[in-house]
């Protein structure tokens, strides 16, 4: 994991310095008053015109090998009917991925209905699924429609599926295996042709072996599982994803902003952002509503320090994935990564395979 506590390489050297505790990441000093801003920036107008969703995947940013192997199982099974698990780290995008197979399949052009199983009350949960009938409890005096019937023939996506209870676990399997069942107070039973994509934060493997989640739904859920890499896992993303949201929340806000200084491009894409995509959406948003300039200014007194220990071996890998982040992948050259770490190419490979760092090409623009 890339430890925050670390900063990034700067312009000059490739040292890192540890922060002493209770000190947050700041900014090394530059000279840019002394040159050229854009030789110490990103620039934002030619830069944003690049920054897209992968695509055929809406709201989908970056080129990471993790990223590109997700969208892959995407395309292999957005065109079939099976029901698929999305499994990630909160703030990771599963919605997105759920919305992405549905947009690639044969149903795209009918219903996607969502329900998040943790936000509803236990008690309330089944008459979301499954509608009810008028009078079936107190305060139903109107038929309602579950959101399994508003999803025919499209897609329903049930994110924190874990947190279904047990009672409703079984009349959940039923319509998954049988595509029926009966709204609350009612004995007429209805049939409904819709795919489920679920998805989790939690191991359902463990609340299985706890019996807090049946086998048998496990196993029907889990015909072909998803994983969302967490940010920290596809650093090399998180450039494109910064000036993405920039030029977002930029244009919502009616500001204009020119140029993202390397430094602070550096803090950002070696910060290890426990909350995922999330959390780094909501800092430039909140870092826009600040920026009262054309140069993007976040303050990051706001990011949480993470105290966690870190090996010599977590230190190795933090620092050749930034180092592949500022080169954009490149590896050979005087330019490319070897040179910079002051090693040689097949050394840089070696250590590349001991420490599993894939070779991802990430998009970033070159300076202007």
């Amino acid at each position: 994991m890339t430890n925050p506590n670390i900063i990034p390489p700067n312009q000059d050297g490739f040292h890192a310095e540890w922060l002493p505790p209770g000190q947050t990441p700041s900014l090394p000093e530059t000279s840019i008053e002394d040159s050229p801003l854009e030789e110490h920036a990103f620039g934002v107008r030619g830069c944003f015109e690049g920054v897209s969703c992968v695509q055929g995947f809406e709201g989908i940013v970056g080129s990471s090998e993790p990223l590109m192997t997700t969208l892959n199982l995407v395309r292999t099974v957005a065109p079939t009917d099976s029901t698929v698990l999305i499994e990630g780290e909160t703030g990771t995008g599963k919605e997105l991925i759920a919305r992405a197979i549905h947009t690639s399949s044969k149903r795209k052009d009918r219903p996607f209905a969502k329900l998040n199983c943790a936000a509803i009350p236990a008690g309330l949960l089944e008459s979301e699924l499954f509608g009810h009938e008028r009078g079936a409890f107190t305060s139903a005096v109107t038929r309602k429609i579950g959101r399994f019937e508003a999803a025919d023939r499209g897609t329903l996506f049930l994110d924190e599926i874990g947190e279904i209870p047990l009672e409703l676990q079984p009349k959940l399997l039923r319509v998954l295996q049988e595509g029926e069942f009966e709204r609350l107070g009612s004995t007429q039973t209805l049939h409904v042709d819709v795919r489920v994509v679920a998805a989790t934060n939690a191991h359902l493997e463990q609340l299985v072996s706890e019996r807090r989640f049946r086998s048998d739904l496990y196993y029907r859920l889990n015909v072909f599982p998803i994983a969302v890499p967490a940010l920290r896992d596809r650093a090399l993303d998180i450039p494109d994803l910064v000036r993405h949201f920039v030029a977002k929340y930029a244009e919502k806000m009616g500001k204009v902003i020119e140029f993202i200084p390397n430094d602070v491009m550096d803090v950002l894409a070696g910060y290890a952002w426990p909350g995922n995509v999330r959390e780094l959406q909501n800092f430039v948003e909140r870092s826009i509503i600040m920026t009262s300039g054309h140069v993007f200014s976040p303050s990051f007194d706001k990011l949480p320090r993470i105290v966690e220990p870190i090996t010599l071996e977590d230190a190795e890998r933090s620092h050749i994935r930034k180092i592949l982040t500022q080169t954009r992948g490149v590896i050979s050259g005087p330019n490319g990564a070897a040179a910079r770490l002051g090693v040689k190419r097949s050394t840089l490979y070696f250590r590349m395979r001991k420490l599993r760092i894939s070779r991802s090409i990430g998009n970033a623009c070159s300076p202007a």
